[in-house]
């Protein structure tokens, strides 16, 4: 596994050590101990998710409050996505930075996002499936969404996409007056 650092140094790129032959290709997506060596994090999965979305389709940007915080390792195993974290820790000095990454099946990369980030993916291919690890449950009630394209953030959105959104995501507020972290 290689961990690569991002322009937010909590924001980690993970590359899997990839077998492939003229059978296919083989890795291991992931592995409790070797994360924790590789990033310094001591933490547990406890759910899994796995969605499918359509050319354009933008999803987030979500983050849970506390209690319930949830850190994301993500990755795509069909198609290509840009995936996106943005610090929304009043207190760090990346406040309302964010990092884009480009997440495929073809470079297997995967994306650790720590609690305290907001994290949206576009989807750039016909489909793609997004899979990902989170450290809390989801739970609704602490569940938040910022706008998408928040001027306050400007997040560098890949263009030339028919964005589109869900009704929840079209209707977030943006960065200033949300609930954040401290």
């Amino acid at each position: 596994m290689n961990v690569i650092d991002t322009a937010i140094s909590d924001v980690k790129i993970i590359e899997p050590r990839v077998f492939e032959d003229d059978r296919g290709f083989f890795f291991e997506s992931f592995n409790q101990e070797k994360f924790q060596l590789a990033t310094g994090c001591d933490l547990s999965f406890v759910q899994d998710n796995h969605s499918r979305s359509d050319l354009g389709v933008l999803r987030g940007l979500h983050y849970q409050l506390p209690p319930m915080a949830q850190g994301k390792l993500v990755r795509c195993a069909v198609g290509a996505i840009f995936d996106v974290a943005v610090d929304i820790r009043r207190s760090s000095k990346t406040f309302g930075s964010w990092v884009g990454v480009e997440l495929s099946a073809e470079n297997k990369r995967q994306l650790w996002i720590p609690q305290g980030f907001a994290h949206g993916f576009l989807t750039l291919s016909e489909v793609a499936e997004v899979l990902y690890k989170t450290t809390e449950y989801w739970n609704s009630n602490l569940e938040r969404s910022i706008k998408w394209d928040c001027p306050e953030l400007g997040v560098g959105w890949p263009s030339g996409y028919d964005i589109r959104l869900s009704g929840k995501d079209a209707s977030a507020k943006p960065l200033g007056g949300q609930e954040l972290f401290d």
